[in-house]
This record gives C-alpha cells, sequence and structure tokens, in this order.
C-alpha cells in the first residue's frame, strides 16, 4: 500500500519564527505595505526566509492588508451582449490579456438593478471586490454614478459613453459622430437622397445618439433636412435588426440608403431587405459601423466604419492599470480613427475613396 503523501502548507509563523521577527512585519514585508519602518535588513531576512521555506502567500489574507484585490471590472449593459454581439466579447478579450499581463483578474459584469443606486456595479466598488472598474457603453442612467466614482478618485475608464464633461473622468473613445457622418457622407455622394438611419439600441445610450447626431450632420450638409430623414431603432442583435428594418419598410419611406449603427444589425436587415424583394446594393445600399470579422462574408460583403475593440480595450486596461498604481495621466480622453473599409454593400467600387 503506498503512503499517504500530505502537502503542509508553510505559513506566515514560520517565516516570521525563521526571520526572527513578528507575523506582523512578515505581512508588511510580504505585502509590500509602505511607511512601516521596516529596516531593508530585516526586509532582506524577511524575504529570504520566505523563499527558503517556499512560502506563498494567502490571496485573501493579502488582500485584507494592502487593501488591493487584483481584481478589475468590465461593466458592460446587458450580459446578453456576449451571446449576440461580436463587439464586446473582443474588447472582453483585449481586457482580459492586458489585466492578465499585470497580474489583474477580470471580472465580467452586466448591469444588474439591484435595488440600490447604481446597481451591480456600484455594489462591486462599496465593497471592495475591485481595484478598477472599465465601463462599456453604459446607458445615461448610469451617467450621474460613474461621475460619482471619478470624483472620489476610484480608478475607471469608460467607452462609449459621452462624459468628457467631468473633469475627473478617463475615458478611450472613437469620434462616433463623426464616424457616422463619414458613413453617411458616402452614401449621400454616391447620389442618394433619401438614406435611412438605423440605431443599434434605443436612444437611451450615447453611442446611438452619437451616430444619430453624425447621420443629421451629414444630412444637413447635402441639404437633406428631417424631412430627408427615415430613423428606427434596433435592439443590438440581428434579429431586432431584422424587426426594426421590416417596421420601417412597413412605414413607406422609398429609402435608397441605410446607414446601421452596428454590423450585427445590419446583418438583420439586410436579411429583411431581401425578404421584401430588395436588392443590395442596387435598391438599396448599405453601410454598417464595426467591422466585425463576418462583415466581409456577408451577401454581399458589408461596407462599413472599421472600429479596432481589441486594440482599443488593450489600451483602455494599460490606462486603468496606470490609475490603480496611482498614476494621474495629464490627457484625460483619448480617441481613436475610425476609418471606412468600402466593401460591395454601398454600390462603390471597391478601394473608393471616402468623402
Amino acid at each position: 500500500m503506498s503512503p499517504k503523501i500530505t502537502t503542509t502548507r508553510v505559513t506566515s509563523s514560520q517565516v516570521a519564527k525563521l526571520a526572527g521577527v513578528s507575523r506582523t512585519t512578515v505581512s508588511f514585508v510580504l505585502n509590500d505595505v509602505p511607511h512601516m519602518g521596516i529596516s531593508e535588513e530585516t526586509r532582506e531576512r524577511v524575504l529570504n526566509a520566505a523563499r527558503q521555506l517556499g512560502y506563498v502567500p494567502n490571496a485573501a489574507a493579502r488582500s485584507l492588508v494592502s487593501g488591493a484585490t487584483r481584481t478589475v471590472a468590465l461593466v458592460t449593459p446587458h450580459s446578453e451582449h456576449l451571446r449576440v454581439d461580436a463587439f464586446i466579447p473582443r474588447m472582453l478579450a483585449g481586457v482580459n490579456d492586458t489585466c492578465h499581463a499585470h497580474g489583474y483578474k477580470v471580472i465580467f459584469e452586466p448591469i444588474i438593478e439591484t435595488g440600490r443606486s447604481g446597481g451591480s456595479f456600484i455594489e462591486l466598488v462599496d465593497s471592495r471586490r475591485i481595484d478598477g472598474l472599465i465601463a462599456i457603453n453604459t446607458p445615461r442612467s448610469d451617467d450621474v454614478h460613474l461621475a460619482r466614482l471619478a470624483s472620489e478618485g476610484f480608478p475607471l475608464v469608460v467607452f462609449g459613453s459621452k462624459l468628457a464633461e467631468h473633469a475627473n473622468i478617463y475615458s478611450i473613445d472613437v469620434d462616433m459622430r463623426e464616424a457616422s457622418r463619414v458613413a453617411t457622407r458616402h452614401l449621400l455622394a454616391l447620389g442618394h437622397k433619401r438614406v435611412a438611419y438605423l440605431g443599434f439600441a434605443s436612444d437611451e445610450y450615447h453611442g446611438v445618439t452619437e451616430r444619430l447626431y453624425g447621420y443629421r450632420d451629414a444630412m444637413r450638409e447635402f441639404g437633406f433636412g428631417l424631412e430627408g430623414e427615415c430613423v428606427g431603432f434596433a435592439n443590438f442583435n440581428a434579429q431586432s435588426g431584422y424587426d426594426a428594418m421590416n417596421a420601417m419598410l412597413e412605414r413607406g419611406p422609398s429609402f435608397t440608403a441605410l446607414f446601421a449603427g452596428n454590423d450585427t444589425v445590419a446583418f438583420g436587415a439586410m436579411a429583411a431587405l431581401r425578404k421584401a424583394g430588395l436588392r443590395i446594393p442596387d435598391d438599396v445600399a448599405v453601410v454598417g459601423y464595426d467591422d466585425i470579422p463576418l462583415a466581409a462574408f456577408a451577401t454581399p460583403p458589408l461596407t462599413t466604419m472599421r472600429t479596432s475593440p481589441y486594440e482599443q480595450a488593450c489600451e483602455a486596461s494599460s490606462l486603468l492599470v496606470r490609475l490603480m498604481a496611482g498614476e494621474r495621466p495629464d490627457e484625460l480622453h483619448s480617441m481613436m480613427a475610425v476609418p471606412l473599409i468600402v466593401r460591395e454593400s454601398c454600390g462603390s467600387r471597391i478601394g473608393q475613396a471616402s468623402p
């Protein structure tokens, strides 16, 4: 019969005994607690004892001493986004890769109403379960809570929320209004006089309204006011794009082009157009937003504005790591470029420059 193998965990008491110091001193040294008046010689003695014994500190105990959890949260409006949207998973990958490289774990946290002001992500902060927060496309109703966290000095980076007026909030974003203006101008420059806009969600979200404003900017620039508008709103997924497009077609406006607020919604809208017997781009030209991986393989391949969610997430995470380390970069808001990628769905020649 083989002998039973047991593994005994080395304790901080053993480290303290070998180093000839108290357990409190061991805790302060191994958790790198500043301003404790511990000499360099004592510090080295503790570290050498820990290495000699193979001591591994308990993460929960370390958190209690240092006040750090080495955990950050990525907050989005709904958990459904991971199932229906290709943008959020790529952002999650960027956050996860960057934070792990700096020794942080990541919690994915959809916003849930919990009965208290600010909902679930405020509870995460107030319960001290996280050291930092990245918020993506949060609704306007959460602006006040994000502003409160930032004003209290909690490490926070936002994406897709127009909070630049708050002096304490750091953001990584794209100029969605300008990108949408470029997309709509491209369709208008091709000769379309009736261009429809389909938001990827309700106008409760900054990203939806910023893209709507860009669409309206271009329509006015080309001499088409409100009378030339045809506007609808979907709900993140392709099915909602399909349903919203059917509703727009039932209203009877004779639009010849569509700017969709994201590619996922555009796919659903294109299916509805085809079911109605309309050809893309012959009868209705289509431009999307995001350039998700499937956009190039749509039928026809989708012209779209190219965002870079993985790169944006990496930059946001790197900024958050700096904030958690106590840095305060001078630049509060960083804007990333969004180029137009021309494919067949808009009826333009591939590679044709945008206006």
